[in-house]
């Protein structure tokens, strides 16, 4: 038998794509901790057929615990000269540990590898986890028509007004340590 490799972030396969929504589902208890956000908890993930799209473009990225069992991602595609971060999910029992961060690192890199203009994505405001940890990571906040649009659609499907934001974070920026 081989030794047990430690926990890691590497490209989604095809055959993670029916695990992936167990653990958007887990990460999403954390917002039951949000007053208002508590439905977030319950509502329904991604579909697999979804994550495969973004596992068969190869920007989807999977923790893998010492077991190789995936227990966090980022789901994100390429949209013109933007990589757009759809999702990013660590289950409960390693979020706090860093794997959000790396995973968005590792979607900054190839963003960089490349040559994108910006990473982008959609968040919360005021949530801990959301766009002030976005900020540490050195997004800004940014909007488009794009990004806009995806605002609204957000917003058509029960997120409060105002409650959201859109950020990039642009290619040319240092990642921060």
């Amino acid at each position: 038998m081989g030794a047990e490799r430690p926990a890691h972030i590497r490209l989604a396969r095809t055959d993670d794509a029916g695990l992936l929504p167990a653990i958007e589902r887990s990460a999403a208890q954390a917002f039951r901790a949000i007053e208002g956000l508590g439905w977030l908890a319950d509502a329904a993930p991604i579909s697999v057929e979804r994550h495969r799209q973004w596992i068969a473009l190869m920007t989807c990225w999977v923790v893998v615990d010492e077991r190789g069992q995936p227990q966090g991602f980022l789901s994100s595609e390429s949209v013109g000269d933007d990589l757009h971060i759809h999702e990013v999910s660590v289950a409960q029992p390693l979020q706090g540990q860093g794997w959000g961060r790396r995973l968005v690192e590792t979607a900054m890199g190839h963003a960089r590898a490349r040559h994108l203009r910006a990473v982008t994505l959609t968040t919360f405001l005021q949530v801990p986890w959301n766009a002030p940890f976005y900020r540490r990571l050195g997004f800004v906040a940014h909007t488009d028509q794009r990004l806009e649009n995806l605002l609204a659609d957000e917003y058509a499907h029960g997120f409060e007004p105002g409650s959201r934001c859109a950020m990039a974070w642009p290619v040319g920026c240092p990642n921060p340590s």
